[in-house]
């Protein structure tokens, strides 16, 4: 066994209806100011109208920073800092999707008194330190994982992202409440589900970190979520099946915060800067084309895979043909809920694909934990057949 390390979150709560004591939640922190850093939508949605009450009835002071943009810049970010610096916030809560909880982490870090780094000076791996305010995450999709994760990611400029990655992100508590996801239409549910999927995935075939407690994980993940899947599109309203998705989000977060995506996100991250797509979807546009073009390599490992994704729909077999039968299921996915199949049918212009593979070459920081090298050649040659 290869030495390794592994860190998540301290405490995770998963009850369905468990959001309604967030105010409690944070007076047992010794928490008398709360910020809760979310988007227009949940606002727009009404879902905190049954949460902020708690707040009074415990006597915690709370305001909400609504601002969050999907792919959030920068200015979005410095702007929740200004707030809870101005409101002498003693704890931050991320409510919401991937984006909002990632600026949530900035939030606290870059909010605390004794913080001196600004923003630009922690992007990388290890460079944010010192000391954060106590943070809550409570996701409303079951995708991100980023409840678990030690990473937040920021757009930097017109098309550019960049992560902060460092422990002292990893939230305090991560609360996965079903109720929160009840409402979720059926292409979010799918491109967030499809997307927490590719995490447990790639973190199972992580070339670096892989270790025997993000595989245990990634695995529980992939089980999770292959089995709720069609249940929770079907039925939105199923509290069983969306508890379980956002379990296995959560698990599959927790695996690939300790070993790293690879692939399938450095290219999905361009499709996201250039072109606005869902986090979700931008990974589900490109995972059948990297799966293939891993294959040469990852063949043992999809194998093992296969039966966690196909129950009992899997045909007994070799081993390339477990590892094709893998591919082939996640090949169908997008098609069977509804999601674009193909880059173009997501308003991706060929002209653009060699741009593309030159601005995933960026993602050095994923792609070397992807199983095979990929050069800005392959890089190409993948995009051109998720074209």
């Amino acid at each position: 066994m290869q030495p390794f390390s592994f860190a998540t979150t301290a405490q995770i709560l998963c009850e369905s209806g468990a959001a309604v004591r967030l105010g409690a939640l944070c007076r047992e922190r010794g928490a008398q100011a709360v910020l809760i850093v979310t988007d227009p939508g949940i606002t727009r949605l009404g879902m905190l109208d049954a949460i902020l009450p708690g707040f009074a009835a415990e006597g915690v002071a709370v305001q909400v920073f609504d601002q969050v943009l999907a792919d959030p810049p920068e200015a979005v970010v410095l702007a929740a800092v200004e707030q809870a610096r101005a409101m002498q916030a003693q704890l931050v809560v991320g409510f919401g999707g991937g984006s909002s909880m990632d600026v949530a982490k900035l939030v606290a870090l870059l909010a605390h008194p004794l913080c001196l780094q600004p923003l630009k000076d922690i992007y990388g791996v290890g460079n944010a330190k010192g000391q954060r305010l106590p943070l809550i995450q409570v996701p409303t999709t079951a995708g991100t994982g980023s409840e678990v994760t030690p990473v937040a990611i920021v757009t930097t400029g017109e098309t550019t992202k960049m992560g902060v990655v460092s422990p002292i992100l990893l939230p305090d508590l991560a609360l996965l409440d079903a109720d929160l996801t009840l409402g979720l239409p059926p292409a979010i549910t799918a491109a967030t589900g499809i997307d927490a999927m590719v995490h447990a995935i790639e973190s199972y075939t992580s070339k670096i970190k892989k270790n025997p407690l993000s595989d245990l994980l990634a695995r529980e993940a992939l089980r999770l979520l292959a089995a709720n899947l069609a249940a929770v599109m079907h039925d939105g309203q199923n509290r069983e099946a969306r508890q379980a998705m956002l379990l296995g989000s959560c698990l599959a977060g927790q695996a690939f915060a300790n070993a790293p995506v690879g692939a399938v996100h450095a290219l999905a991250y361009p499709l996201g800067g250039h072109f606005h797509i869902p986090h979700g979807l931008s990974n589900a546009l490109v995972l059948p084309a990297v799966l293939r073009f891993n294959a040469s390599v990852a063949t043992p490992l999809y194998a093992e895979l296969a039966p966690l994704l196909l129950g009992e729909r899997l045909q007994q077999g070799s081993t390339e043909s477990l590892c094709q039968q893998f591919i082939d299921e996640l090949s169908q996915l997008n098609r069977r809920c509804g999601l674009p199949s193909r880059l173009r049918d997501a308003g991706v212009p060929e002209s653009m694909l060699a741009q593309l593979a030159s601005d995933a070459m960026l993602q050095q920081r994923l792609l070397m934990n992807n199983p095979r090298e990929v050069s800005e050649v392959d890089a190409l040659a993948i995009y051109q057949e998720a074209y």
